[in-house]
């Protein structure tokens, strides 16, 4: 079954929806939780209009008070739930690398491993939010 459940986290209303579903599913297989959010590097030329009024120290500042926001939502459902949780804010300019690299393996299409997917419940919106180990 289930040992690991890693629960990428965006701070999205879809993603506070999946860390609730992956938190409950970890109680009910006695799984640990690792919660991971990724942030963009700082770009010195960039269309994102924050970046570009930010200096590099103010962004890496806002970014991580940003992730642990974010962190803390999975810190708390997991702690509700009464399971082990770590996690880890990873910069990174491609989201889906950095959870391959802090999963250590080829989520979804490339996994060695079984992975499951939660959708969202929403009408027209599935977009994965964990993987299970």
């Amino acid at each position: 079954m289930h040992t690991h459940i890693l629960i990428p986290t965006d701070g999205s209303e879809l993603s506070d929806e999946a860390i609730q579903y992956g938190t409950a599913l970890a109680k009910a297989v006695n799984a640990k939780v690792t919660g991971v959010t990724v942030s963009s590097p700082f770009h010195f030329l960039s269309a994102e209009p924050e970046m570009i009024a930010d200096t590099l120290e103010s962004y890496r500042e806002r970014m991580t008070t940003v992730a642990a926001q974010r962190l803390a939502k999975v810190k708390e459902a997991a702690n509700a739930a009464g399971v082990s949780c770590e996690v880890a804010h990873v910069e990174h300019e491609h989201p889906y690398k950095a959870i391959i690299d802090v999963a250590n393996n080829k989520v979804l299409t490339h996994s060695t491993i079984p992975v499951l997917v939660y959708r969202a419940s929403r009408a027209g919106l599935s977009s994965p939010y964990f993987a299970a180990s």
